[in-house]
């Protein structure tokens, strides 16, 4: 069984934890896994990027995967067009995934209030990518996917039916229109 993350080797230095509460906070993150996730998603990436680099210039297997790689890191929009060589895949930050994470990009949407508003939203089943429901923050958002973030259309908030307690204030107002008219005819 392969590991999901990794975590640090020291695990009580103070500048890097401090940095990682930073992300978490900024990022709205559960808990520190999910950035050591992050964390060994890219250096894997990057570590392909090395091995790639060592190569010959024109070394078949180094343009072919090279050039895999970096239609794969444009295409979820961590790297710009522009920047479209394994020199810069060597400079990704965790930041660069994080932000292409789909809670951020629902409260950079302005979906939600907060970053915080955005996980809760997703976990409860409000946001959709395309015609899918997506209930997981984590889910890596493609450049294609992006502009087709949106509600649900059996939320509440995408124009579905009210919710419980919409529902249930709804027919309390209901019944106190009938008392109200019921005392008037008396």
């Amino acid at each position: 069984f392969d590991n999901s993350a990794k975590v640090p080797k020291r695990p009580y230095e103070s500048a890097r934890l401090d940095a990682e509460l930073k992300l978490a906070g900024e990022y709205g993150l559960k808990n520190k896994r999910e950035i050591y996730r992050v964390g060994l998603t890219l250096s894997k990436i990057r570590r392909a990027a090395r091995d790639l680099l060592m190569r010959a210039e024109k070394d078949p297997r180094r343009l072919f995967e090279g050039n895999a790689l970096i239609r794969r890191l444009i295409r979820i929009g961590v790297l710009t067009e522009d920047k479209a060589k394994l020199d810069y895949v060597l400079g990704l930050k965790i930041e660069d995934f994080l932000e292409r994470r789909l809670q951020t990009q629902v409260f950079q949407l302005g979906l939600a209030k907060s970053i915080h508003h955005a996980r809760v939203l997703i976990k409860q089943r409000h946001i959709r990518v395309g015609k899918q429901i997506v209930d997981v923050p984590s889910f890596i958002v493609r450049l294609d996917s992006q502009k087709h973030i949106d509600f649900a259309l059996t939320s509440p908030y995408g124009g579905g039916r009210p919710g419980r307690c919409q529902r249930k204030r709804a027919k309390a107002a209901e019944a106190g229109d009938g008392d109200a008219e019921e005392a008037d005819e008396e």
